[in-house]
């Protein structure tokens, strides 16, 4: 029913706008003490108890923090955030805690893991979660097109979202490829899962062993929204699927309001940049939901075919970190289509070189990730490595000569002042007025209040934000 999709893309010359999607992060992270142990202290004061803070809250286990980045155009603006949050956070930290830098948790005594019981392993992991959002605009610029086809433009909305959905069911394996980070556990971790192989592999996360929750359907919306809403009534809060479906309270209130964005789970973390992403692979995603907007489904078979994909992602994720994937040709005509496309929508410098270098990974598997950090591997063990890697983040946070360096043009009392108010839960944003000159806006429970630098010289922020916003709480 998306016949030609690309083609129409092209004649509304929409591609500048698709490039400039919403993208937000949420990453999850552990806190550990000097020693490279999860943290026993209690989650920092700035967030502690505060499941509504729109920047840091916990996660499932108690040595965990989230950083939740708003959607943005720019993949620049998403990493600067983000950078901000990773340094609001280690200044909130405290005591000697650090930021462990793998998704697999450091060595865990026997104890702790049995206190969790059985089969909890998936809650130890960390990883980032990646949200997905088409610009309004463009929608209702395509359904102009298709109006024949949908009756609203809820149900064409929909059917964008879905087939990016489904599309990236199809295709999870070469992403757990690219960015698979989970080669191997720490002794005693995995112990109650025998049937692992004593190897390294790419994905541990994904490698089908590790308990993931009750998998749901993407054959259809129908059948999708279907299983959701049994799950919920069975009181099951935890469907496993790679997509998850945003903007409704409920599953079928996706059927007259429509889905609002998408949220892919589960990409590991990464050593290799101190904000746990890297801007490359932010530059490939984009594009990647792109080309999984506008590549057709099979019009026959489709269960058949998802089915086959979810066992194909668990095939790659078992593979050998440092050898070539048994789907090579299979992703190098997925990068030669992906150029195609890219060439028919003009990409960008930065969309390029993210395609040309992650191709060249396809082709060189000691680039991944996974075979990256097995270089890493000392006595069996990434205990060392993640600790001098953590050591070296805390060095950098903590003694870097600007607080907030994205923010390294103001002085320092207003660096200070925003610091604290993002501590304290309010949301923070820099804008240019006419004549250039910055304002600084801060926004709580609906109320927003504009300063300048010059508003925020006080040497006490606390007692300033406490009267901006009375309703704040004690921070």
């Amino acid at each position: 029913m998306l016949e030609n999709l690309l083609a129409v893309i092209r004649e509304e010359n929409l591609s500048e706008q698709l490039y400039h999607s919403l993208v937000g992060i949420k990453l999850t992270e552990h806190r550990v003490d000097q020693h490279g142990h999860l943290s026993r202290r209690p989650q920092p004061r700035a967030w502690a108890n505060r499941p509504h803070h729109p920047y840091l809250r916990e996660g499932k286990r108690p040595s965990q923090v989230t950083l939740v980045t708003e959607p943005n155009p720019n993949i620049g603006g998403i990493l600067d955030r983000l950078d901000t949050l990773q340094t609001v956070a280690y200044r909130s930290l405290e005591g000697d805690d650090r930021i462990w830098p793998l998704s697999l948790p450091p060595k865990i005594d026997a104890a702790e893991l049995a206190s969790a019981g059985a089969g909890h392993q998936t809650d130890w992991l960390t990883g980032v979660k990646i949200s997905y959002s088409l610009p309004d605009p463009v929608i209702h610029r395509l359904y102009s097109h298709y109006t024949a086809d949908f009756d609203s433009v809820v149900a064409f909305k929909n059917e964008l979202y879905f087939r990016v959905a489904q599309n990236f069911v199809r295709y999870q394996w070469l992403l757990t490829y690219l960015f698979g980070a989970t080669p191997m556990a720490e002794p005693g971790f995995l112990d109650t899962l025998p049937e692992l192989p004593q190897r390294p592999v790419r994905s541990l996360r994904y490698c089908g062993a590790l308990p993931a929750g009750t998998p749901v359907t993407y054959t259809s919306l129908g059948a999708h929204l279907g299983a959701l809403q049994r799950l919920a009534a069975a009181g099951d809060s935890a469907p496993a699927g790679p997509v998850t479906l945003k903007g409704q309270p409920t599953p079928q209130d996706f059927l007259t309001g429509g889905i609002g964005y998408l949220e892919f789970n589960g990409f590991d973390n990464t050593p290799f940049t101190a904000n746990g992403v890297s801007r490359h692979a932010l530059y490939f995603l984009k594009t990647f939901m792109i080309y999984l907007l506008v590549t057709p489904l099979p019009t026959t078979n489709l269960a058949a075919v998802l089915t086959a994909a979810r066992q194909q992602n668990i095939a790659v994720a078992l593979e050998q970190p440092d050898q070539p994937t048994q789907f090579q040709t299979t992703g190098e005509e997925i990068f030669h289509a992906m150029k195609t496309m890219a060439q028919d929508l003009h990409a960008h410098t930065e969309q390029w070189g993210a395609i040309d270098d992650l191709g060249e990974v396809l082709t060189h598997p000691e680039l991944t990730p996974a075979a990256k950090i097995m270089t890493r591997v000392d006595q069996h063990s990434l205990m060392d490595y993640g600790l001098r890697v953590a050591n070296a983040w805390r060095y950098q946070r903590l003694n870097s000569v600007a607080l907030l360096p994205v923010y390294k043009d103001l002085n320092f009392r207003c660096q200070h002042f925003i610091l604290m108010a993002m501590q304290a839960g309010i949301q923070f944003y820099q804008v240019k007025d006419e004549f250039g000159a910055d304002l600084l806006m801060f926004t709580y429970q609906g109320v927003t209040q504009v300063l300048q630098e010059r508003d925020t010289q006080t040497k006490d922020p606390r007692v300033q934000l406490r009267e901006l916003f009375p309703e704040l709480p004690e921070f």
